[in-house]
């Protein structure tokens, strides 16, 4: 710990673990009201306190200044658990619709950068900018895929028969790679790429190749969290999308949740136009209607904008 005086000093953490009958009593200590027992022990034993405490924090008086963690009044245990509930049916819905983009934008590189350069392409490290560290991607590549001999038992099917009937080139076509690479590593592939590939990718998407990596990248970020089971309701996102002009009074809060589901919904627009992802948001915000969505940065009357039609 870092004294006024700029010293160091260390300290021990020594909290002792609490039961979850004590944690129950600690919170009604705080004025929340625990009407079924029963519930909130399970959700304790499931969930965990810690967990929950995150989702507790917006219900808290000066829960950021003076630390006494003191509920406002009349806050209930079921009014934090249906925020828990919420976040958690909001990461789901996040995850439908990455898993489609990221299928998406695995085809769109794969088969234009095939028909563009061959369907090794991304063997030709010229392909690339020249200030990328191709020769480590490439490591990492091999790696992903099981290339070593000794990582046979863990490829996937089509790989292991790539490699037990070709010899050359010593690894599979762009089609057969890319079914394995995380929406990450493709990320920073389209990133990578010259710009008159960048162009082509784009082209369907109607964005431009710089805006695309960077909405990538955000939703790469965004995937990981979700994947993790981290908050996103709430979050302050650190992976900011670059703004496309088409799109600027949508994107004025680029570190909320708004944001990124503003990328989500130009995306699916244009690879599932009805997938109905944005009826499924409505229907999820209007099922959870003490969820405050302007700390999410959705503007007012945001469903009546022509994005969300």
């Amino acid at each position: 710990m870092l004294t006024q005086e700029g010293f160091l000093f260390f300290m021990r953490y020594q909290k002792p673990p609490t039961s979850i009958e004590q944690q129950i009593t600690i919170m009604r200590n705080r004025g929340l009201i625990i009407e079924d027992e029963s519930y909130a022990r399970q959700c304790l034993q499931f969930v965990g306190y810690f967990r929950l405490s995150g989702y507790a924090l917006p219900f808290q008086l000066n829960y950021n200044n003076d630390g006494s963690h003191t509920f406002i009044r009349n806050t209930c245990f079921e009014d934090i658990s249906d925020l828990y509930v919420f976040d958690r049916k909001l990461r789901l819905l996040v995850i439908d619709a990455l898993e489609r983009i990221e299928v998406a934008v695995r085809a769109t590189i794969s088969q234009v950068m095939s028909e563009r350069v061959g369907v090794h392409w991304y063997l030709d490290c010229s392909t690339f900018s020249s200030n990328f560290d191709y020769f480590s991607f490439f490591d990492r590549l091999k790696k992903d895929i099981g290339h070593d001999h000794s990582k046979r038992a863990v490829r996937q099917v089509f790989i292991q028969h790539y490699f037990e009937k070709y010899t050359d080139p010593p690894l599979p076509p762009s089609w057969m790679i890319f079914e394995i690479l995380s929406l990450g590593t493709l990320s920073k592939i389209f990133k990578n790429l010259l710009r008159e590939h960048q162009k082509q990718i784009t082209k369907e998407y109607e964005l431009d190749g710089s805006i695309f990596s960077s909405w990538l990248h955000s939703l790469s970020y965004l995937r990981n969290l979700a994947a993790h089971h981290q908050r996103l309701w709430n979050r302050k996102y650190t992976i900011k999308p670059a703004v496309a002009k088409k799109f600027s009074d949508d994107l004025t809060s680029q570190d909320r949740f708004y944001a990124q589901a503003v990328l989500i919904q130009v995306l699916l627009k244009v690879i599932l136009p009805d997938s109905g992802w944005s009826h499924s948001l409505c229907k999820l915000l209007n099922e959870h209607p003490t969820v405050d969505i302007e700390k999410m940065g959705f503007p007012v009357n945001w469903t009546a904008k022509d994005l969300w039609k």
